[in-house]
């Protein structure tokens, strides 16, 4: 089987194609592999996706750790090479932990802060939530009811007859 002929025939196919229609290219599977052929393959996600603050707050930290890492690399090999640059290269990496630190801290915050603005979008907790209310509701009428009950019978009680 010549999957290279396959191939140009598949590319060929997708290039004369009108832009408007989806072309699903299908190639032969390796054999024994147990695998489909297609080229993707959508599969639902386990979890939700960030909330943009949240991620632009995680790219920021995951840069700045790295750069710290490189630095407190370089710092490490100017000491080993003796170099005059070993000094501030360590002051520099102390400096770049503590900024690594707010970092983590401000993705932390942010996350935190976004859950308390947006709530979580959750069907069951918004609808056990609206149990709550339901429950609370009529306690407080039974409660109400209970009082005025109350209130009526005690007018009457204890007194003489006028008549």
């Amino acid at each position: 089987m010549n999957t290279k002929s396959d191939t140009r025939t598949a590319t060929k196919a997708a290039r004369e194609a009108p832009a408007e229609t989806e072309v699903e290219v299908e190639l032969p599977a390796p054999r024994g592999t147990g695998l489909s052929g297609r080229l993707w393959v959508e599969e639902p996600a386990i979890r939700r996706r960030m909330p943009d603050p949240v991620r632009t707050a995680a790219v920021r930290a995951v840069i700045i750790a790295s750069v710290t890492l490189i630095q407190a690399m370089t710092a490490f090999f100017c000491t080993l090479a003796g170099s005059w640059l070993a000094f501030p290269m360590v002051l520099s990496s102390v400096g770049s932990t503590v900024v690594a630190t707010w970092g983590v801290l401000d993705v932390w915050v942010t996350r935190q802060v976004w859950n308390q603005r947006n709530g979580v979008v959750s069907v069951p907790s918004s609808t056990a939530r609206q149990l709550r209310r339901e429950r609370r509701r009529a306690r407080r009428a039974a409660r109400a009811a209970e009082r005025d009950g109350g209130r009526i019978r005690r007018r009457g009680a204890g007194r003489l007859s006028e008549a």
